[in-house]
């Protein structure tokens, strides 16, 4: 069982990471998941992720709060927009559209409604 959290670990943080890089692929909910998964196989890895200096604030918001920053619900939700719009450019047929937009309504419904989390002052 181990294993098994260990490999959805590194898949969600590998997802986590794209979503950095690319623009369609939301970053938060893959590095939350990678970091329940890894408290369940690597306590290592988890450290690591807990206490890296761009995950480790939206990992203990969640914890914390069940929060997402305002920041990462305006960039997810953007980018499920984004890759809808791309979407219908691409002329993907009508029923699939439908799917994924109600999908992504669903994700977008779900991020928009958690807590925005404590506020920072500008030092921390």
């Amino acid at each position: 069982m181990r294993l098994l959290w260990l490999a959805l670990g590194g898949v969600a943080l590998f997802a986590g990471i794209v979503g950095v890089v690319l623009p369609v692929v939301p970053t938060t909910p893959f590095v939350i998941l990678a970091a329940f998964a890894f408290s369940k196989s690597s306590p290592r890895l988890h450290a690591y992720l807990t206490d890296h200096p761009r995950f480790g604030p939206m990992i203990a918001d969640w914890r914390a709060h069940g929060a997402i920053a305002p920041r990462y619900k305006a960039m997810a939700v953007s980018m499920m927009l984004v890759a809808l719009l791309i979407s219908v450019a691409l002329s993907v047929p009508p029923r699939l559209l439908l799917i994924q937009a109600l999908c992504m309504g669903g994700a977008a419904a779900f991020v928009l409604s958690r807590p925005n989390g404590p506020r920072r002052t500008a030092g921390k």
